[in-house]
Formats: C-alpha cells, structure tokens, sequence
C-alpha cells in the first residue's frame, strides 16, 4: 500500500471502489505536470449520498462530509489518472460549489470538508488556492460539487 493510502486508511477512510462518469468527459487530464481533475459531486460509486439545496437549519458538518466524499472521488480520480497517489507534489487549487439558497453564507465552511482532507494528507504540500461558490444546482441533485488541480511530480 502507497503512503498516502496508509494515511487514508489511518484516518479511517478510503478511496471508493470506482467513481463513474455521468457525462463525456474525462477524469482527469494531465498537461505537464499539472493533473487537471473534473468536478466530482458527494456520490459513492455512482450514487449520489447528499442532496441539495441546503435546507434551513442545516449542519454544517454534515455539508463537510460531503465534500470530502467529493475529495475521495478527486483521490480515485488521481489514481486512476496518474497511477500513483504518491505522485502528487502539491494541491495547487481547489474549486467546490454547495447547492444553497440565496444569503447562505456557509458555502466555504462546507468546502473546507475537501480542503482539509487534502491538508491531512499532504501537510503543507495540500494546502491551496481555492474558489468556494454557491450555486442553484449541481448534477443528480447534488450538495456539493468539488474540482482541483495537483502538480504531479
């Protein structure tokens, strides 16, 4: 098992078995050293977990969840793409979208769910750049919907 598996394995979690695309477009494309991954909404293979828009009085926590089950997905995607998650030399930059309603003002902290995996795994390597916008709706429904960039080396 690769490291930062062990990492993931350590915290409890892991990569899901697959992560299938809903529409024609590639996992990930790599363009120098930069892996450039697709959106990846909160499903486990294939199934959406968490809908939106975020309801009144919603968890924040639970949106958090979600957008680490997104990351997970971004992770198979790295694998799948690159072959290695080892291969990463940084997290350049992270985009996350959070169905929500007008006003909501809690859309980053939900994204922070996938910006803190990837800093759990990578330390200072996984930090990043970072756009956190809300939207009207995201594919099947989703809560979340979350992009990133990694410098493979």
């Amino acid at each position: 098992m690769e490291e930062i598996e062990r990492k993931l394995a350590g915290m409890g979690l892991a990569l899901p078995p697959s992560a299938p695309s809903r529409a024609l477009f590639l996992p990930g494309k790599i363009s120098g050293n930069l892996l450039f991954l697709s959106g990846q909404i909160c499903e486990w293979e294939g199934v959406p977990k968490y809908f939106g828009p975020v309801p009144q009085g919603f968890d924040v926590k639970l949106g958090q969840a979600a957008a680490r089950m997104c990351a997970l997905n971004l992770l198979y995607s790295i694998k799948a793409v690159a072959g290695s998650l080892d291969r990463v030399r940084s997290v350049v930059r992270l985009g996350g979208f959070v169905a929500a309603p007008p006003g909501y003002g809690d859309g980053p902290l939900i994204v922070n769910g996938a910006s803190q995996l990837f800093i759990d795994l990578w330390g200072e390597a996984g930090r990043h750049a970072r756009t956190a916008v809300n939207v009207t709706s995201l594919p099947a429904n989703a809560l979340v919907e979350i992009e990133a960039t990694v410098e493979l080396d």
